[in-house]
């Protein structure tokens, strides 16, 4: 249940950190921004779990998901910037 739960906030801190952090090289539509808040929701339980912040098993909840949406979106304008 908890990749479930992960994958649904991650979705909601994915449309998030799309208004937060708006930009002409970031994915836009509807799919690239649920895999972006879900790929962001699984960086911060990743990172949070080795940082000591959560207990294995534990997700990061909807503000470590949008930060780590938001870090996910900033790599990815970076790569897009060096392709262009």
């Amino acid at each position: 249940m908890s990749i479930i739960w992960t994958i649904i906030i991650g979705f909601l801190a994915g449309v998030v950190a799309k208004f937060i952090m708006p930009g002409d090289n970031e994915p836009s539509g509807f799919i690239l921004t649920t895999i972006l808040g879900i790929v962001g929701a699984f960086v911060a339980t990743f990172l949070g779990q080795a940082i000591g912040w959560y207990n294995a098993g534990e997700g990061a909840g909807f503000i470590g998901a949008v930060v780590g949406a938001i870090i996910v979106l900033f790599v990815y304008g970076m790569i897009a910037r060096k392709r262009a």
